[in-house]
């Protein structure tokens, strides 16, 4: 009974102090979010069909994989802004066209990760803009006849 009353008390104690950090970190990923989040494309491209896959999704490598073959590429980088649990992140990519280095867009998100108590399950997260990958802006399926 003792052991049942301590666990009791410990959860009434860091309970509310885990998820009052966690609803403050939301708070401030959508404050973030607001001033420079999101999604923004300088240039659209226009590419043929067979680029996409049945999704109509298009492969393009991160900068240190792309091979001399491929035209475009991206570069991301991650800025942790809070650390520990949970954590706060900026995650930030760059679309480019190989041949002229020529920034084609950029996405900036916000991400509240973890905050729950700990267990065997997955952390919860949180994140500002609610968007689709950068490049489903930026490439998009050339139409027959065009």
């Amino acid at each position: 009974m003792k052991k049942i009353a301590l666990t009791l008390l410990a959860l009434s104690v860091f309970y509310p102090s885990f998820f009052s950090e966690k609803a403050r970190l939301d708070r401030e990923v959508n404050r973030l979010c607001t001033i420079d989040g999101g999604i923004r494309v300088y240039e659209k491209v226009k590419l043929p069909i067979e680029k996409f896959d049945q999704h109509g999704q298009i492969y393009i490598p991160a900068r240190w994989l792309a091979k001399p073959k491929d035209e475009y590429y991206y570069e991301g980088s991650t800025n942790y802004l809070v650390k520990g649990n949970p954590e706060l992140l900026r995650l930030e990519t760059r679309m480019y066209r190989k041949s002229d280095n020529t920034l084609l867009g950029e996405s900036i998100l916000y991400v509240r990760r973890g905050g729950n108590l700990p267990g065997p399950w997955h952390p919860s997260s949180f994140s500002c803009p609610q968007t689709k990958d950068l490049s489903g802006y930026i490439f998009l399926p050339q139409s027959e006849g065009r």
